[in-house]
């Protein structure tokens, strides 16, 4: 037997390869499927199942193309209606893979077809379950992505959650391991945990939700309590998960087109692209072509994109180095984001070599930032998440959470100079261009953010523990 966890970082997403006696099942893949394939080649093995643990909403799953490049057979639990031929388990049924068995146990709650699978050895002994978005480590999914109907609200979805994982999970042996769809930074869920493998027993002492001796109206008030609204592209994806979508390898082709300045100029223009900037962010603060609005690769890029941009049938203009061009189309794919219509050849470079405008971003250090606030008066805007801000915080700033930005746009000053700040710099550069593409150009980035800040003598606010 083989078990494997393939971890994306960026959208804190595991995806799994489970193997026996040559039968392969994949569970809930990523959208760039030629991996999967390789390692079950690699072990000459074939590929037999694709088990979908629930509509993915926050990124588009590689269930389709795989089945298509393998002929293996999509697998979706109880109430599940895709678009595309698959199996729709019932409660309980089995799958023999190898001389292992896969059992779906419908799991509703985090989205009414939310189902668990529970692998059981050759001795038929339970040894793991594939919990998706019902269990993470740490918390429980989020119940308010799946309402359907005026009849079905947040907390119709939580009561079900909460039956669900009394009855199919809290059940369950302690020694089994629980493989979870996400980790700390997605937000299917609240507070997860950093570990992406854990164990059934820890999470029933240690999990808030799993609480023994929790009522089902404490599980309600407590899991829906203090829920921010999902991104806005998560609907979409959930449409491309249900409906299908162009393979990934004509994404890449579609998008890896090498565009002139003057193209590159013309298609922004004519088709009201985005031009996005997914440098460095140093670099971006250096020089960058005007109303271009930056997300770093070398950050959280894909799940920014989809808060930020929202419309993933949005046209993007990519400025990008030339190395890391079919990776920024990959990653944005993986969240639904296809309609890339080429990248700027020979970057910025080119453009100023073709006369074309730039424009930088104002940054300074955190200690020159702090040996001049407190004299010079001018505003200050915090663009972390609130729980950052909850958790300390300059007491002169304001919060405008970047995921937010567009409800604070009225309280940036229009005249004169104000700083901005994030946890480390990423984040407040993607805010800056933002406001910039907004007609709103006279901020100062504070480099290195909160971090940099708190090693200067600037007094923060009492530190609140986040878990509080």
């Amino acid at each position: 037997m083989v078990i494997q966890q393939i971890y994306t970082g960026c959208l804190a997403q595991g995806a799994y390869y489970i193997e026996s006696e040559g039968e392969v099942a994949i569970i809930d893949p990523l959208r760039e499927v030629q991996p999967y394939i390789e390692m079950a080649e690699g072990k000459r093995a074939k590929i037999k199942y694709i088990l979908e643990t629930h509509f993915h909403a926050d990124f588009v799953s590689g269930h389709v193309t795989l089945a298509e490049k393998t002929g293996a057979s999509i697998v979706y639990g109880p109430n599940a209606n895709p678009s595309f031929e698959a199996i729709i388990a019932e409660d309980g049924q089995e799958f023999k893979l190898g001389n292992l068995t896969i059992v779906a146990l419908h799991t509703p709650g985090h989205t009414m077809e939310s189902t668990t699978y529970l692998l059981r050895d050759a001795e038929g002994k339970d040894t793991a379950i594939f919990s998706g978005d019902t269990l993470f480590l740490g918390d429980v999914g989020r119940p308010d992505l799946a309402q359907k109907a005026a009849t079905m609200t947040q907390e119709d979805l939580a009561g079900i959650l909460f039956d669900s994982l009394r009855t199919k999970i809290m059940t369950l042996a302690d020694d089994i391991t629980v493989y979870p769809a996400h980790g700390a930074g997605s937000a299917c869920g609240k507070n997860m945990s950093k570990e992406t493998v854990g164990n059934l027993g820890d999470q029933k002492a240690t999990n808030y939700a799993l609480r023994a001796d929790m009522t089902k109206d404490e599980f309600i008030a407590e899991v829906t309590d203090g829920l921010l609204a999902p991104p806005a592209y998560f609907p979409l994806n959930v449409k491309m998960n249900k409906e299908g979508y162009a393979s990934i390898d004509e994404v890449i082709k579609r998008g890896d087109v090498a565009l002139s300045p003057a193209a590159f100029e013309t298609a922004a223009n004519e088709t009201g692209a985005i031009v996005l900037d997914v440098r460095h962010q140093d670099k971006f603060v250096l020089e960058h072509i005007p109303n271009s609005i930056f997300i770093g690769i070398e950050g959280g890029f894909a799940p920014w994109v989809g808060a930020l941009i929202k419309d993933v049938g949005q046209p993007i203009l990519l400025v990008v180095e030339d190395e890391a061009i079919e990776e920024a189309i990959t990653r944005l794919s993986r969240v639904g984001f296809d309609n890339v219509l080429g990248y700027l050849e020979g970057g910025l470079e080119s453009w100023k070599s073709a006369g074309k405008e730039v424009e930088s971003l104002e940054s300074i250090p955190a200690e020159q930032f702090a040996a001049q606030v407190e004299e010079d008066g001018r505003k200050i805007f915090d663009v972390r998440k609130p729980g950052e801000w909850d958790a300390e915080h300059l007491p002169d700033a304001e919060h405008a959470s970047l995921g937010a930005l567009n409800n604070h746009l009225a309280e940036f000053p229009k005249e004169g100079k104000f700083y901005i700040h994030c946890a480390g710099g990423y984040r407040s550069v993607i805010a800056s261009s933002i406001l910039k593409s907004r007609g709103i150009h006279n901020m100062i980035d504070v480099k290195g953010g909160f971090d940099a800040i708190k090693n200067t003598e600037l007094k923060t606010s009492t530190f609140v523990c986040p878990d509080s």
